[in-house]
């Protein structure tokens, strides 16, 4: 096991090496991150100078990167076009979309496990159809869609009735609110709507996936010779049947983890987060051209994650089916 992952995070690192290369590469050559300031003529030429000079203009591309590459390394992720560092903004910005992404992800989680396997087992039924039906309209509807019908139809009309605002529709929070307490609270009711939009439309995946995972162990031959020995039906479908199916869904999930922080950005521009994933769309839609710093420590922060999951995802593979071995 402990050569098996020192292989895949070696691999994991390499990937990271030459994914970023060719980000950094593309980034660079999408346009003039100085073009602003060149066209205003009222900005000095030895200001644009020493902004040339800050963001490492003048060295050639390969230096850049390498310039790029072993601060990063150091802990430095550079400076954006604006002048500002760029590493204190990456753990707070990261904070804010976890504090969305981890709820919404434990509840498409455990609710998407209990939809498929309820649907498998009671395949076409009331409840199976139902849920094959929801799942597939939450799939089909993009998030902002969701969010915005959520936003109209959900908390609008509940805040109306309970009398005062408790599903908030804009901003992470509410300036001036203090005391643990009201701190926590205020970040919950500022919370559920943008967690049920990511809810909705991560679990409506991983519940097919889980179902049909389900269904093709439940037709196996050793869930039939289990029933045939005697085992009671609560043995053969946790303990023989669940066991097995989630090997697939890991996957899914562990793949998916990381999507779904990237695909937070939509969620996060409907609902007003200052999150990660407006931090991305904020770099990349400069002014003028993407700003290299901010769109690499971005991309380098969400490739690394998805490194991290596939390798939990290996580890857990051995862990639900003892038949997997690492040579």
């Amino acid at each position: 096991m402990g050569a098996f992952i020192t292989r895949r995070i070696a691999a994991g690192i390499v990937l990271l090496l030459v994914a970023s290369f060719l980000i950094f590469l593309l980034v660079s050559l999408s346009g003039n991150p100085l073009a602003a300031l060149e066209a205003n003529p009222h900005i000095a030429k030895a200001t644009i100078a020493e902004a040339r000079l800050q963001l490492h203009l003048n060295e050639p591309l390969l230096e850049r990167y390498w310039t790029w590459l072993t601060g990063f390394l150091q802990g430095n992720f550079g400076t954006s076009t604006t002048g500002q560092a760029v590493g204190p903004q990456v753990l707070p910005r990261l904070v804010v979309t976890l504090q969305m992404v981890i709820p919404a992800t434990l509840i498409a989680i455990v609710l998407g496990i209990v939809v498929g396997v309820v649907g498998a087992v009671r395949q076409y039924s009331i409840i199976d159809n139902l849920s094959t039906g929801l799942a597939y309209i939450f799939f089909s509807t993009p998030v902002f869609v969701l969010a915005i019908l959520l936003k109209d139809f959900l908390a609008v009309d509940f805040n109306k009735g309970v009398g005062h605002t408790v599903l908030y529709t804009i901003g992470q929070n509410t300036p001036g609110v203090t005391g643990f307490g009201n701190v926590a609270v205020d970040a919950i009711e500022h919370t559920i709507l943008p967690v049920v939009t990511l809810t909705l439309i991560t679990y409506a995946t991983w519940s097919r996936y889980q179902r049909s995972s389900m269904l093709d162990v439940l037709n196996a031959d050793y869930i039939r010779l289990a029933r045939a020995k005697g085992l009671s039906p609560r043995r053969v479908l946790y303990v023989h049947a669940l066991r097995n199916a989630l090997i697939p869904v890991t996957t899914v999930i562990a793949l998916d983890f990381a999507g779904v922080i990237g695909g937070a950005l939509v969620t996060e521009i409907v609902f007003g987060w200052e999150g990660f994933g407006r931090f991305f769309y904020t770099g990349l839609t400069g002014p003028v051209s993407p700003d290299v710093n901010v769109v690499q420590a971005w991309f380098v922060i969400s490739a690394a994650i998805i490194v991290l999951f596939n390798l939990i995802a290996d580890v857990l593979y051995g862990v639900l089916d003892p038949r997997i071995r690492y040579a």
